[in-house]
C-alpha cells in the first residue's frame, strides 16, 4: 500500500472509527449474535479485545446502525439482519415512572449509572434511554425532578448533598480520631521501648 493509500484508508471514518474497525465491530456482534450471545456481553468482549471503553462501543455500535444513507455502512450490514429500529418516546406517564425508579435509588445512594442499569435489567440500549431521558429532564426541567423528589418523600438535591456531605464528615472525624489514638498509643510505647533500651544499657555497663 502506497503512502498515499495509507493516508486515504486513515482519512476515511465513520463517527471516528476507521472503516476496518467498523466493519470488524459488525462481524464481531453478528458473530456473537450467532453463539446466542447478548449485545452486553459481545460490547464488554470487543471492549476487552480493542481495548476500547465498553460504554464507547455500545454507544458506537447504534450510531453506526443510523447512518443507512452512509454507502459504506450499507455494505458492512448487507447480508446482516442488524437494523436501527424505529424508537417509540416515553410517554409522560412513563417518563414520570423513570424518574420515580432512579430518584428513589439515587436517595439510597446508588449512582444513576447503577441506578439505569437495574432499571433495564441489564439491556443496554434501554439502559442508555433511561439514563439520557434523566439527563435530558434534569438539564431542561430541573422543576419536575423537584417536584417527582417531594410527591415520592425524598429528600431535596440540597439536602441530600448536604447528608452526605455530613456523613463524610462524620467518616473523617472517625478515621482522625482513630489516628489520633493510634499515634498516641505508638508514641507511648515508643517512650516505654526507649526506657528500657537506657536501662537495659546502664545494667550492661554497671556489669562490665
Amino acid at each position: 500500500m502506497s503512502i498515499t493509500d495509507a493516508q486515504e484508508v486513515c482519512m476515511n471514518k465513520i463517527n471516528g472509527y476507521t472503516v476496518e474497525e467498523a466493519d470488524s465491530l459488525v462481524k464481531y456482534v453478528c458473530e456473537g449474535k450467532l453463539k446466542g450471545k447478548t449485545l452486553t456481553r459481545i460490547f464488554e468482549e470487543y471492549a476487552a479485545k480493542t481495548g476500547r471503553a465498553k460504554g464507547s462501543v455500545r454507544n458506537y455500535y447504534y450510531a453506526l446502525l443510523k447512518k443507512s444513507d452512509d454507502e459504506d455502512v450499507k455494505k458492512m450490514l448487507a447480508g446482516t439482519d442488524l437494523k436501527a429500529e424505529a424508537i417509540k418516546p416515553f410517554t409522560d406517564e412513563e417518563t414520570d415512572k423513570i424518574l420515580r425508579a432512579i430518584l428513589t435509588e439515587k436517595s439510597k445512594g446508588v449512582s444513576v449509572r447503577r441506578a439505569v442499569l437495574n432499571l433495564s435489567g441489564g439491556d443496554d440500549k434501554l439502559m442508555l434511554r433511561y439514563q439520557n431521558k434523566y439527563r435530558n429532564v434534569l438539564a431542561k426541567q430541573p422543576e419536575k425532578i423537584k417536584a417527582i423528589m417531594n410527591e415520592c418523600g425524598l429528600e431535596t438535591t440540597d439536602e441530600g448533598q448536604k447528608r452526605i456531605e455530613d456523613r463524610i464528615n462524620e467518616l473523617y472525624d472517625n478515621i482522625t480520631a482513630a489516628l489520633r489514638g493510634e499515634n498516641e498509643r505508638l508514641t507511648a510505647l515508643v517512650r516505654r521501648l526507649s526506657d528500657e533500651n537506657r536501662l537495659l544499657k546502664l545494667q550492661i555497663k554497671n556489669l562490665s
